[in-house]
């Protein structure tokens, strides 16, 4: 069916709202916990050179001919440290709109619902209307 025919019924808590930097050590970061290591030839130049001048403490270990790997110890900032978030405890956010997953051709905008049994009952009530016109054929 084409996207104007569904309603999309979305509990949401985006990211640039609901979210703040967080540190390695407050979101469990498993590099944090537990060290990582990196194959040195799947980087390039820049991203090696990167990886060794980071401020990190590692050990390179030589394993074979064309097999060298950074090995980094537990305890410190991962390097994708600035990707990290947390919430910051603002409820979600309740939403429904026209059209789906592919676009909202009609441009309606979408409602917002302050109390999530204000948004259950816009759910149950157009589950039972789909139900209602089923049953009619």
């Amino acid at each position: 069916m084409p996207p104007e025919a569904y309603r999309t019924f979305a509990i949401v808590s985006p990211v640039e709202t609901h979210m703040r930097r967080a540190t390695c050590e407050e979101v469990g970061c498993e590099h944090y916990l537990n060290g990582w290591r990196v194959r040195v030839e799947n980087l390039t130049p820049q991203m090696l050179h990167a990886a060794r001048t980071s401020g990190r403490k590692y050990v390179e270990h030589r394993i074979a001919e064309g097999e060298t790997w950074l090995v980094y110890e537990a305890g410190q900032p991962c390097f994708k440290a600035t990707e990290h978030r947390a919430p910051i405890g603002r409820p979600p956010l309740y939403l429904v709109r026209d059209g789906d997953y592919r676009g909202n051709p009609r441009g309606t905008k979408a409602r917002l619902y302050q109390r999530p049994d204000q948004w259950v009952d816009d759910f149950a009530t157009h589950q039972q209307n789909l139900a209602d016109e089923i049953r009619k054929g």
